[in-house]
């Protein structure tokens, strides 16, 4: 009789431990999700791949206090540096950018934009102290593009490509980079 309660005892604390493991496990969604877009535009094949942030009701773009400060550069998305890929030589907004895999970054301005093509890829996109991984001297292309400032909010940092390039939609900001071949 003893054997029989020690086996259920032990039985009970496994399924409670079992049990307690999996509630446990439970991962609480990730605040930035690594998202992509790809496509073709201007006959190259693009490819971004970036972390996707949420508005979270901050103030995303602004002179002061906000997320993401005009004139300071950014890595144009959370986490991991933002990557844009293109499988052939293209002109993006007048200027050639060469084929081949870079980290994306943008300085954001009310009027207009800076976005920045830099040759190290594969790193965390911000250093210690906060400020963008960007080496200016490793960037490739800079090209100013304007912003449109849309009445609709839009939650989640988005990359979307269109036949005219590639925008950046978040807050209520649509920033268009156009490409050409």
């Amino acid at each position: 009789m003893k054997q029989l309660f020690q086996s259920k005892a032990i039985y009970f604390f496994v399924c409670v431990f079992l049990l307690s493991s999996t509630a446990f496990s439970q991962t609480k969604p990730i605040p930035s999700p690594r998202d992509s877009v790809s496509g073709d535009v201007a006959g190259s094949h693009i490819k971004i791949w970036y972390g996707a942030p949420s508005v979270r009701g901050r103030k995303v773009f602004a002179d002061a206090g906000a997320l993401e400060p005009y004139g300071k550069i950014w890595r144009a998305g959370a986490n991991q540096m933002t990557t844009f890929e293109t499988s052939r030589d293209i002109m993006v907004e007048g200027k050639t950018l060469p084929a081949g895999k870079y980290s994306l970054f943008a300085t954001p301005g009310k009027d207009e934009w800076t976005i920045i093509f830099n040759s190290v890829t594969g790193q965390w996109g911000i250093h210690r102290d906060g400020t963008a991984n960007d080496d200016p001297a490793k960037d490739v292309l800079v090209v100013k593009v304007k912003p449109r400032h849309t009445s609709s909010l839009t939650e989640r940092l988005v990359y979307t490509l269109d036949n005219r390039g590639f925008h950046l939609v978040w807050e209520n900001v649509d920033v268009p980079v156009r490409i050409k071949k």
